[in-house]
């Protein structure tokens, strides 16, 4: 597996992901080349707002996805076209799920973790029959997402081209160039998360314990006191924010 696989790879990616979206019904929020704020926070600017989003530079994208989408997926060790169809379904639709898809349709355990057996499975299989079974297990999920009607039409152009030129890379062509008729497809393919429940739970955790360590200031209490019962309604709202980020992962994997 060539290295310079990326280089194409990343060029078709852009092309569909565009360039600064902060549509409402992606739960990526601000993203720029497909880059969300969450993930830019994380490899650039912790503090970052969507104006630093706007502003971000084609360079630092390249950045975060070689890290975190294809490195993080080995996708040097996997076979031409493969190595395409799993980083464009890991950005699209979060690594966890383009990991645990490629091991199902290999026959191994979906653990999320690419080891030796599932690169000896992977080896195993043509690279067309991977590349066809991913991307239909791909545009099966999408089509099953609340969000479909909105990001829809994109996704399935984006799946239809990604499963084409992953082909054309199985059968040992060279794709380096996205076709001039390529659309974009923003939105993240992921299950959204219920933001408004998640919001209003941790922020009704810290107003209790906001409303209790005043009560107690007034009854005269000690500051320790008053101190301890704020500490633990921060730590009660952080538990909560906490469990809805697991709750969503549990969700998007399942």
């Amino acid at each position: 597996m060539s290295a310079s696989s990326y280089d194409d790879a990343l060029a078709r990616l852009l092309a569909h992901e565009g360039g600064y979206s902060n549509h409402p019904a992606d739960p990526g929020g601000p993203t720029n080349f497909g880059i969300t704020i969450h993930d830019y926070r994380r490899y650039v600017k912790p503090d970052a707002t969507a104006a630093d989003v706007k502003a971000m530079k084609v360079e630092e994208a390249k950045t975060i996805y070689r890290a975190k989408y294809w490195d993080a997926m080995r996708c040097d060790e996997l076979p031409a076209g493969v190595d395409y169809a799993v980083f464009d379904y890991g950005v699209n639709s979060g690594i966890a799920r383009a990991r645990k898809v490629l091991q199902r349709v290999v026959g191994v355990t979906d653990d999320g973790v690419l080891g030796p057996r599932t690169m000896q499975a992977v080896r195993a299989h043509a690279p067309a029959v991977i590349v066809r079974a991913i991307c239909d297990e791909r545009l099966a999920f999408l089509q099953s997402l609340g969000t479909w009607p909105v990001f829809g039409k994109g996704w399935g152009r984006r799946v239809a081209e990604v499963k084409a030129a992953a082909l054309q890379m199985a059968g040992g062509q060279r794709v380096p160039a996205p076709p001039a008729t390529l659309v974009l497809a923003p939105g993240r393919g992921v299950v959204p998360m219920e933001k408004g429940a998640q919001q209003a739970s941790t922020g009704a955790v810290a107003a209790a314990g906001a409303a209790a360590a005043q009560q107690a200031h007034a009854a005269g209490a000690r500051p320790a006191i008053v101190a301890a019962i704020l500490l633990a309604s921060l730590a009660a709202a952080v538990g909560a924010w906490a469990f809805w980020h697991w709750r969503q992962t549990r969700r998007q994997e399942a």
